[in-house]
């Protein structure tokens, strides 16, 4: 008796937690609104790895928005004269004067690192931070936590390769915005699980020492 209720509040345990994933999905998978902050940053960051998103830091220091331009986690075998003229992007030749490129970060957490250590360097305090719309929330997230002192305008760039409208119908749009929802669940949830991790050790190691 007492088995066959635990199995039964299991199950709707169970039932509500995948409800509640599924209705922060919902929410995950609509996107924001552009960005309309006129004010200006003292940096651009750009997250590489995906379309738009360098054109729009190009876009963004022409009108004015930032002093200095950080391109973050870029391959190691392309350098800045290469990064402005990729075919297809529209560099203004000024911008070689004040565009920084960082090799160092290959994941989102490795972005947000990377950034930090160069804001530092150059005294700024204020950047807006140009990702795409899907991940903007994981970028944040890891911006913000790596950077509470600083200012963070975000600015979404919005692929037309992805798509918003039905995107349950869209195999390709299902798949990242579900894969980008579940990298931005582990990166919220993080911090408890390291610290979980943390205390089991110190735990482990305090009974070795008796």
């Amino acid at each position: 008796m007492r088995f066959s209720r635990l199995l039964h509040w299991s199950g709707i345990a169970g039932a509500g937690v995948c409800l509640l994933a599924l209705a922060g999905l919902a929410r995950f998978a609509i996107p924001p609104a552009a960005e309309n902050n006129p004010a200006p940053t003292d940096a651009i960051v750009v997250l590489t790895g995906g379309s738009l998103r360098l054109q729009s830091g190009f876009d963004l220091m022409r009108e004015g928005k930032g002093r200095e331009l950080f391109v973050s986690g870029v391959n190691q075998e392309i350098g800045l004269d290469a990064l402005l003229h990729i075919p297809g992007n529209d560099a203004p030749a000024w911008l070689a004067c004040c565009t920084a490129i960082g090799h160092r970060a290959d994941n989102t957490l490795g972005n947000a690192l990377e950034t930090k250590g160069w804001m530092r360097r150059q005294g700024y305090k204020s950047l807006r931070l140009v990702t795409a719309w899907y991940h903007m929330p994981r970028s944040l997230l890891e911006f913000e936590r790596a950077m509470p002192d600083i200012a963070i305008i975000p600015h979404p760039v919005f692929p037309e390769r992805v798509k918003p409208q039905n995107w349950w119908a869209w195999r390709g749009t299902a798949s990242l915005l579900i894969g980008e929802y579940a990298k931005y669940l582990g990166a919220l949830f993080r911090p408890v699980v390291e610290r979980s991790s943390s205390d089991g050790t110190e735990r482990i190691g305090a009974e070795a020492r008796r």
